[in-house]
């Protein structure tokens, strides 16, 4: 049950991301004055609409994206005229384009069609969807940071190790002749609070593990809070073979793909977890990381797609760092919504955080500079401002607006090229799904 509430938890807030970025395009294509004669949610056949004055709104039955229909998406001919006669596959594709946009102007709104406007105002159009899901994110970030706050490490015991065992031991059960943890022989228990070491006062874990990992041989002078009351201890951190990880806690690994380790000091001890609220200053740098991640999941996208079908086609892992899609979503969604051994808090701040990834990912995807995405449109508009500045530079006549119309084959390639990518990520989230446990 919990399952299927997550689920349609992330179908409705995809829902609700998909139309509130077709209103991004509406808004302003309504002031400045373009028809706009559908508003639609989804593709393929019309669930349910309704007519609001020159506009209908809908909902269509594949939720997979949406769209506005704006009169005169594309320029005639330069000799004003929609469609020429031809044989070529190619031009048939171009020359229905135009008349297809040519049907969209009504007797009397031919100075209401979009590819009439100034080059500002229609970057501003079709800025104005993915800004929309820039703006959720935002929004979405700052109720997960600020609002739920975020789980980090304490300065409170959260486990105390019985024994030492190297990074590198296969087995993680301590035996007899296994020396005991340094932590557990001075009496470290669980629910101490880290005070001071060594007469300096412990503000973070990151401190404190900084201390002990240099500090191997060496005894530790230790105060920790009991109950309230101050104990003081002592441990003598013991030499041993931990992984080195970076900045995100990932393990670091040599040229070879093997796992980095360095001998530091241990006591045997890791910090309880807590949920602590952010800044609203954390927020737009946490939506920054993010974009980053996406961009260079898209600039690598052929390489992680082989790896998706090695995975899905043969016996190798998913990377859970890698594509997926709304089928592996919504999987996850499920998952997360049906674990009853965490806070339903938790669980509502991991739903809000994968809604705010995803309306993140349709911001960058969208800004691709290929047509049938919004980001197509913008090179389109701002080649044609850059092409009249030369014009006017060199004393040249108007060249008019650019044929956008001329990129329909190559638009077709890109729809094809993503539904075929689409049609691999579902197969492989169906059976080689991305597990978050």
């Amino acid at each position: 049950m919990l399952f299927s509430v997550g689920i349609l938890i992330m179908v409705v807030g995809l829902a609700l991301s998909i139309a509130l970025h077709e209103l991004g395009h509406f808004v302003p294509a309504k002031l400045f004055g373009v028809r706009v004669s559908h508003f639609m949610v989804g593709f393929g056949p019309t669930v349910f609409s309704r007519r609001r004055g020159e506009t209908e709104f809908g909902v269509k039955a594949i939720p997979l994206g949406g769209f506005i229909s704006m009169a005169g998406m594309f320029p005639p001919t330069a000799n004003g005229r929609a469609r020429g006669s031809s044989t070529g596959f190619f031009q048939t594709l171009v020359q229905d384009a135009r008349t297809a946009s040519a049907d969209t102007i009504s007797p009397g709104d031919e100075n209401r069609t979009f590819y009439r406007l100034p080059v500002f105002k229609r970057v501003v159009i079709m800025l104005g969807g993915p800004l929309m899901n820039l703006l959720i994110a935002i929004v979405l970030y700052a109720i997960v940071l600020v609002g739920f706050g975020v789980a980090q490490q304490s300065t409170t015991i959260g486990s105390v190790s019985e024994c030492v065992l190297p990074a590198t031991s296969e087995r993680q059960e301590c035996a007899a002749t296994d020396q005991e943890a340094p932590g557990a022989v001075a009496g470290i228990v669980p629910g101490d609070t880290l005070v001071s070491i060594d007469g300096a006062s412990v503000e973070s874990w990151s401190q404190a593990t900084e201390i002990i990992r240099a500090s191997p041989g060496q005894e530790l002078s230790i105060v920790v809070d009991r109950d309230g009351a101050e104990v003081a201890l002592a441990a003598e951190p013991s030499l041993t073979e931990r992984y080195v990880v970076d900045e995100a806690g990932a393990i670091v690994e040599d040229s070879e793909g093997d796992p980095v380790t360095q001998e530091v000091g241990f006591l045997g001890i890791g910090a309880a977890l807590e949920v602590v609220a952010q800044p609203v200053s954390a927020v737009l740098p946490a939506v920054g990381e993010n974009i980053s991640r996406v961009t260079t999941l898209i600039v690598n996208l052929p390489q992680r797609l082989v790896d998706v079908a090695n995975a899905a086609f043969g016996t190798e892992e998913r990377d859970p760092n890698g594509p997926i899609s709304v089928v592996g979503v919504g999987r996850v969604a499920g998952e997360i919504a049906s674990i009853n051994t965490i806070p339903i808090a938790d669980r509502a701040s991991a739903l809000i955080g994968i809604l705010a990834s995803l309306n993140v990912a349709l911001f960058v995807f969208n800004l691709v500079p290929l047509l049938p995405l919004d980001g197509g449109h913008i090179a389109g508009a701002l080649f044609e401002g850059i092409r009249r500045f030369f014009a006017r530079l060199f004393g040249r006549g108007d060249p008019g607006p650019v044929d956008t119309a001329k990129l329909i084959p190559l638009t077709l390639a890109v729809v094809v090229v993503l539904g075929g990518m689409s049609a691999l990520l579902i197969y492989a989230d169906i059976v080689k799904p991305i597990s978050i446990f």
